[in-house]
């Protein structure tokens, strides 16, 4: 063999070698030029808000733009199978939570993308709390009250904001633990549905935290408890469900952050590890808590292990209640 074939031949080895190990200069360099960071939801909500700040601080971490790019629609159906097709590079991120990978799978016969093969874990990102509020109008003042009313018989009913909903399964996991049942009346967005409560025109409605928290400080809505294992810090004198006098009920929405599949795993690792640093940082702390959010940030792993137990859990509840959006 030439001296010039055994050279070619050497770094046709070294080259597999590295890409089958995912290392190499593909991940020694990363990033060399802008990341796209998908948000499946409007310009403006929680989870587009809680992806541009956590970005920022990506972008100084890794020292590249990060782009935020929002593809709503589907219940995030659309950006997930853009991301799913997207190149394996570590250029293409989304912000994927509790409808992308645990609920989707169970409402949808026919859903366009395996959460398990088709999208790769990076990090949590953040949590977005729950709170029960009713009006401060009605005679509803406690949880007691509450189960009472949605277990008299009469025609009870409380704000959704569509089947599949996370609020939506909060609420009907709620009616299951003690017997109950209700009607959900659906809204399109959250703004529409608080009003309706607050004015008294449906009674209840299991909300987000980030939104309902302006109407909760204003007295426009009252704030019946949290369904989490404690208080929440940024409406510490409301109770949990299990302190208030109902079941030990935890609800929480949650988003994070995958990558298309075969990602190599040293630059999904690299993303993880500036996207935890952001969310450790005392200034996106700040700004996330003031946005109604809480931080999380975790490794690849834990990330598939959490969504893997949400995804288990909320589907004994989807099948209970044989909820299905098609």
């Amino acid at each position: 063999m030439s001296r010039r074939g055994f050279i070619r031949r050497t770094l046709g080895i070294a080259a597999a070698l590295a890409l089958a190990t995912g290392a190499g200069p593909a991940a020694a360099e990363y990033p060399d030029h802008p990341i796209r960071w998908l948000v499946p939801f409007s310009a403006g909500g929680g989870s587009d808000l809680a992806t541009r700040i956590v970005a920022r601080h990506v972008s100084q971490t890794l020292g590249q733009p990060v782009v935020v790019e929002n593809r709503p629609g589907a219940a995030t159906i659309v950006a997930a199978q853009e991301t799913a097709r997207a190149a394996p590079d570590g250029y293409t991120l989304m912000t994927a939570g509790m409808s992308t990978l645990a609920l989707n799978p169970w409402l949808y016969k026919q859903l366009p993308y395996d959460p398990w093969k088709d999208l790769k874990p990076v990090s949590t990102l953040v949590a977005l709390p729950i709170v029960l509020v009713g009006s401060p109008a009605s005679d509803l003042d406690n949880l007691p009250e509450v189960m009472a009313y949605l277990k008299s018989g009469k025609q009870a009913s409380y704000a959704s904001l569509g089947v599949g909903s996370p609020h939506h399964l909060a609420m009907e996991l709620f009616l299951s633990m003690f017997g109950a049942q209700a009607t959900a009346i659906p809204y399109k967005g959250t703004p529409p549905a608080l009003q309706d409560v607050a004015s008294g025109v449906v009674p209840l409605m299991m909300a987000d935290l980030a939104a309902a928290r302006p109407l909760i400080q204003a007295g426009k809505l009252r704030a019946i408890a949290v369904p989490a294992n404690q208080r929440s810090d940024q409406l510490p004198d409301v109770p949990t469900f299990g302190e208030a006098g109902g079941p030990p009920l935890e609800a929480t929405a949650w988003q994070g952050v995958v990558a298309p599949p075969r990602t190599p795993k040293a630059v999904v690792d690299k993303l993880s590890q500036a996207i935890v640093a952001a969310l450790q940082s005392p200034d996106v702390i700040k700004q996330l808590k003031l946005q109604g959010m809480e931080p999380m940030g975790s490794t690849p792993d834990a990330f598939f292990d959490y969504a893997h137990r949400e995804y288990t859990n909320w589907g004994v509840v989807i099948r209970q209640k044989n909820i299905s959006v098609d």
